[in-house]
């Protein structure tokens, strides 16, 4: 039996495996995605997609269709704590609905100056959207297992068989990803150990938690405090996150289970009404177990043909909502690289800077995460948080105080969403400046090569971003305008003083992944930096 061809085998088709897929096909590669589940999410999973990843969407073309999902337009999103949801309201943090962040991304300046705002929707709607968009460019089957793969030096060997039943295939390609999850066949194949921190408990986000997928559907009538997209329930019987997945009634409810408590035995209608604290009617969805505590990284993201991207190659507390959006990353970083590999752009060696790159990132968001689930895990009411007391109030009034705190840093992130950096990539050319110190809830905005440039709105509406190609961008400011002698490079000659002063220099040589890759004075430095950078 002929093999069947391909260029790139992706295994797993979650959003680091389809956003991957999107990026090759739109490029001319042909990629093959195979997952064991029969479709995409049912569940909710993830619940916010960061801005950096609504500016990926949008270079795609599919920003507004992820952003019409979920909730209504006008819900707002913020982030709520009580006691329980029907008694006390301790804090909240307000953010804007998707129809207002959509108006008030073109007012901002300083660290949102964005071309999108983050957007929460459950995942199970994102990998909708995914999976029709990688259809149109590339080959996408569920319910298929990969059995094995080999690296022969020259190209990749695997063999896959249907779920269903029927007939095995065999499949060559010139390269394999694993987008396979935390159970990573492909990771553990290769012998790549996770690294770093797991087993933590805490009080919160930190143990065996439960996930009850429910509808509640008198929840807006019954609740007499205003909506929230986060709602988070504080008290000594059951802590827990519950955001809205439609803004109607569908929820996403985690809890820690109790040493004493075992999931088969408990009643999740009746874990979910201790938070919302009283008998209203819920309807169980889906329910699943999972255990928070994790800030794991793996040794290895690459050898040879072989590539391992999101959750195979890093695992998070789900806290400031890093997990997904760093492996959509994966798959921006990797997919221009081997595009540019297979199509003879650029050397193999350039494919090196992929684990350079995301390894160190990965590190740094699953820090981030751990810091917030710490944050929120070891804070832990106190017996008369619930009491109709002096003393319950005021200890009412310093959970509030606290947890107001912790979610501005926790939903306020503008510095971790943007400020991401690959100083010390071989795919960066350095010239002689440091990017400003890194905080997480401030960004700064630089040219500095190594991170996501600088944005601005154009007098005409436009975001500078709507101007860079989908492949490499040369940005000339205050320059005569140079010529393009590369089919990939798109030329943008602007005479605007003020995207000069942000970029700091006449021309500015930019990554498909948006990433500043050099800047300098001259058209003939830009083309050296470029044949360079390709290797």
């Amino acid at each position: 039996m002929s093999p069947e061809k391909t260029q790139v085998l992706i295994i797993g088709g979650g959003p680091c495996g389809l956003m991957l897929a999107i990026e090759l096909g739109r490029r001319g590669i042909a990629a093959l995605v195979l997952d064991e589940k029969p479709g995409t999410a049912f569940n909710p999973q993830a619940n916010a997609t960061q801005a950096r990843t609504m500016e990926y969407y949008r270079r795609l073309g599919f920003a507004d269709e992820i952003r019409a999902l979920g909730m209504p337009a006008d819900f707002p999103t913020d982030i709520a704590y009580f006691t329980r949801f029907v008694t006390h309201e301790l804090a909240r943090f307000r953010l804007p609905s998707a129809r207002e962040a959509k108006q008030l991304v073109t007012t901002l300046s300083g660290s949102w100056s964005a071309a999108e705002l983050p957007h929460r929707v459950a995942q199970k709607f994102v990998e909708q959207v995914l999976r029709r968009h990688a259809e149109r460019v590339a080959t996408v089957r569920y319910g298929w297992r990969v059995t094995r793969f080999s690296d022969l030096g020259t190209h990749i060997e695997a063999s896959a068989e249907p779920l269903a039943g029927g007939a095995a295939i065999e499949i060559r390609a010139d390269y394999v990803v694993g987008a396979d999850g935390a159970r990573s066949r492909v990771r553990q194949s290769k012998g790549w150990r996770y690294t770093g921190e797991t087993g933590v408990e805490r009080d919160f986000v930190g143990g065996r938690m439960y996930a009850v997928y429910c509808s509640v559907p008198d929840f807006y009538r019954r609740v007499p405090h205003a909506p929230a997209w986060m709602n988070v329930s504080f008290n000594r019987e059951r802590r827990c996150f519950m955001p809205a997945v439609d803004g109607k009634g569908e929820f996403a409810f985690h809890t820690q289970l109790k040493p004493h408590e075992d999931e088969a035995r408990i009643d999740p209608a009746v874990v979910v009404q201790q938070a919302i604290g009283a008998p209203l009617k819920v309807e169980v969805l889906g329910s699943d177990t999972w255990t928070a505590g994790h800030a794991l990284v793996a040794e290895r993201f690459a050898e040879g043909r072989v590539f391992i991207g999101g959750d195979a190659a890093h695992l998070f507390t789900p806290t400031g909502g890093l997990g997904y959006n760093t492996a959509v990353e994966d798959a921006v970083n990797l997919g221009w690289k081997l595009a540019a590999v297979l199509k003879g752009r650029a050397a193999p060696r350039l494919l090196a800077s992929y684990e350079i790159e995301r390894k160190a990132l990965a590190e740094r968001n699953t820090a981030y995460a751990r810091g917030f689930a710490e944050s929120l895990g070891n804070f832990q009411p106190v017996p008369e948080i619930e009491d109709e007391t002096p003393e319950g109030a005021e200890a009412r009034k310093r959970a509030g105080e606290y947890l107001e705190a912790h979610g501005r840093a926790e939903f306020n992130i503008p510095g971790i969403t943007f400020g991401g950096r690959y100083d010390g990539s071989p795919a960066i050319i350095r010239d002689g400046t440091s990017p400003p110190a890194e905080a997480m809830n401030r960004y700064l905005s630089t040219a500095c090569p190594g991170g996501r440039q600088p944005h601005h709105w154009l007098a005409d509406g436009r975001s500078l971003y709507d101007l860079f190609g989908f492949e490499w961008t040369l940005l000339c400011l205050r320059a005569p305008s140079a010529e393009s002698t590369a089919p990939d490079v798109r030329i943008v000659h602007m005479d605007n003083e003020a995207v000069r002063e942000l970029y700091g220099a006449d021309f500015a040589l930019i990554r498909p992944d948006q990433i500043g890759a050099w800047r300098g004075s001259s058209a003939a430095a830009a083309h050296d930096a470029l044949e360079k950078l390709r290797g």
